[in-house]
């Protein structure tokens, strides 16, 4: 089994960046502009805090328990003096996910969802963050927070997501919403693409692309970033060069799950 240490961590969020700078220059594109979420799903807390001293600051969790318990112990292990120094600060997004009985807690733990999959839980996650606020637990510096209208590009049954046929008009109502802002689509490419050409995946990626640019054009969404989370460990790469603007990686950072 592969001993994993800081340094070893670390040696791999550089090279990680490194292979999402080379692919954004073959895109015509500023590395500055892709985000690096770490997939932190089944990881020990040494290595999400070896990666925070890394230089890694964004986290992506899969479920509300284990993202309340990692966020905890990365922030007991690393200690308020040093969290206070770090420069951006530590941020929490969801990326698995979620249900409604599990709304409240997560808009009281991450500060971004990849994966918004319903209306409901928009709703719902609106309403929450909005109690926050009222009761003092956000500053309205804080909202809204950014959300991810996650896409079930293939039509799969095993997959969360809106079918993209007839996306624009579904996904009318969040535009409205006060507190949770859309910013962008999210994408998990069909398993047909895992082991597939790199033509399959492109043309999925594509077709996310394409989705957003939809709604990017309808009215309602004025002012729309149209960012993409597409890309994980096996197919990053290819996520930036066409078009991804957060890459979530686990494995190939962290190593194998514990």
């Amino acid at each position: 089994m592969t001993t994993e240490t800081p340094s070893t961590v670390a040696a791999r969020y550089q090279e990680i960046l490194r292979r999402i700078a080379d692919a954004a220059q073959r895109a015509g594109r500023e590395p500055g502009e892709i985000t690096l979420v770490g997939a932190s799903k089944s990881q020990p807390v040494e290595r999400l805090v070896a990666a925070v001293e890394a230089g890694l600051r964004v986290f992506g969790e899969n479920r509300v328990q284990e993202g309340e318990a990692h966020r905890a112990a990365v922030e007991a292990a690393l200690g308020e003096e040093r969290l206070a120094e770090l420069s951006p600060r530590l941020q929490w997004h969801l990326i698995g996910p979620l249900q409604s009985n599990k709304a409240k807690r997560a808009a009281a733990t991450f500060e971004a969802f990849h994966a918004l999959a319903r209306l409901k839980i928009g709703r719902h996650l609106d309403r929450h963050l909005g109690d926050l606020l009222e009761a003092g637990e956000l500053a309205a510096d804080d909202l809204p927070r950014p959300a991810w209208i996650e896409v079930n590009i293939g039509g799969e049954a095993s997959k969360h997501g809106f079918s993209p046929d007839g996306l624009a008009e579904t996904v009318r109502p969040l535009a409205d919403l006060t507190n949770l802002r859309p910013v962008g689509i999210m994408v998990i490419p069909p398993f047909e693409s895992e082991g597939g050409t790199e033509a399959e995946t492109r043309r999925w990626f594509r077709r996310a692309r394409d989705l957003r640019d939809e709604l990017a054009a309808r009215p309602e969404w004025e002012g729309f970033p149209g960012l993409l989370s597409m890309g994980m460990s096996d197919d990053f790469e290819i996520a930036v060069e066409e078009g991804s603007t957060h890459v979530r990686v686990g494995s190939s950072l962290f190593g194998p799950r514990g």
